[in-house]
């Protein structure tokens, strides 16, 4: 079975402005590849750039998947590691790229199984519970969007902070404030602080009762996290420190977080993520499997690995209900609540309508 073309679209959703501590996203910056092979099996993929943490951009993906599609036309579409080895003998990082091609090479070898990914993937069926993110706004906004959420059901905050120290703690005792102390919240400061400011802020949150909270510092501070980690009320959890497995085993050798983030769009997809897992799972570490802004093609993916590994305990996949203004995606999961759920179909059982594709800036290969 060799792969015969590819179709590669600029896969924009239109989306409320979301606002983390560095910077603003007024639009998914998606890439959607459909891939074709001789054996009539189709595999689909989906990534989506966050330029300011990834580093790439909708249009440095279009133009990789374009050179990914040269190299992997007439090649085997059913050796994942042979391919997969090819895109990055060609390119150094470029991680978020990659991860819909991945994404190509599980569905169509989970399709051609005839199992859904979850149980390709050596999964079972169970119950995924996403929490819901309010970005950086003022105090008394985020506390008014927090009791929303609550009174729709949510029972887990996750908070964006990393602006400065003293606003982001007032704007968690706001949110504490009208919801309470039974739901649960987590924090994000997206590398925003310095080391004193992480620590000031994380030693002032620790009365409020916080899960974790998500990368304190810039990755370049790494070595400042062990002793982070060992004054901190506050549990951290390593979300941009880790793009690989490499990244993995040093922070966790040097007891620099106690729990990892994996994205597929940070670590170029479905093959590295369960090398990351493997890697948490020799430390007795356990991960969260989080998101950029996927539609729910790339969503369902996530899902199905969430349900391969009991080494995921957290579910952050709320990322198509931050503002997402257009749901062109058939079939896949759905939410009820903030609970996850998805069809027992071959593959990762979703597509995208080609009539809403049809708009977007497209190539064939």
């Amino acid at each position: 079975m060799v792969f015969s073309s590819f179709e590669i679209y600029k896969y924009s959703i239109p989306i409320e402005p979301f606002t983390i501590a560095t910077g603003t996203m007024n639009y998914a910056q998606n890439i959607f590849v459909r891939a074709h092979t001789d054996a009539g099996i189709t595999g689909v993929g989906e990534c989506s750039a966050f330029p300011m943490i990834v580093g790439e951009t909708q249009g440095t993906c279009f133009e990789m998947a374009r050179d990914f599609a040269g190299i992997w036309k007439g090649k085997e579409a059913d050796n994942i590691d042979d391919r997969m080895n090819e895109l990055h003998l060609y390119a150094a990082g470029n991680y978020t790229a990659k991860s819909a091609f991945d994404m190509v090479l599980y569905d169509i070898a989970a399709k051609k199984a005839g199992l859904p990914l979850y149980k390709f993937l050596g999964g079972k069926k169970k119950v995924i519970t996403s929490d819901l993110t309010i970005g950086i706004d003022t105090p008394e906004v985020m506390a008014q969007k927090a009791l929303a959420y609550i009174s729709q059901g949510v029972s887990m905050i996750k908070i964006k902070l990393g602006k400065k120290p003293e606003e982001d703690i007032e704007r968690v005792w706001q949110i504490r404030k009208v919801i309470g102390r039974e739901t649960e919240l987590r924090v994000d400061a997206n590398q925003g602080w310095n080391y004193e400011e992480a620590l000031f802020a994380l030693q002032a949150l620790g009365e409020f009762n916080i899960r974790f909270c998500e990368q304190p510092m810039r990755k370049w501070n790494d070595e400042l996290l062990p002793e982070l980690c060992r004054r901190s009320p506050v549990p951290v959890m390593a979300d941009e420190s880790v793009y690989t497995h490499h990244d993995a085993d040093r922070i966790l050798r040097n007891k620099a977080a106690e729990y990892i983030n994996i994205k597929f769009a940070k670590s170029g997809g479905i093959q590295e993520a369960m090398r990351i897992i493997e890697t948490a799972r020799q430390y007795g570490v356990k991960c969260m499997i989080g998101s950029m802004l996927e539609s729910r093609l790339a969503l369902t993916a996530n899902v199905h690995f969430a349900m391969a590994f009991d080494d995921i305990v957290f579910y952050d996949l709320d990322t198509c209900l931050l503002g997402q203004l257009e749901d062109p995606v058939i079939g896949g999961v759905v939410y009820r609540g903030m609970d996850l759920h998805i069809e027992d179909v071959p593959g990762i059982g979703a597509e995208v309508d080609q009539s809403y594709l049809e708009r977007c800036v497209q190539v064939i290969i």
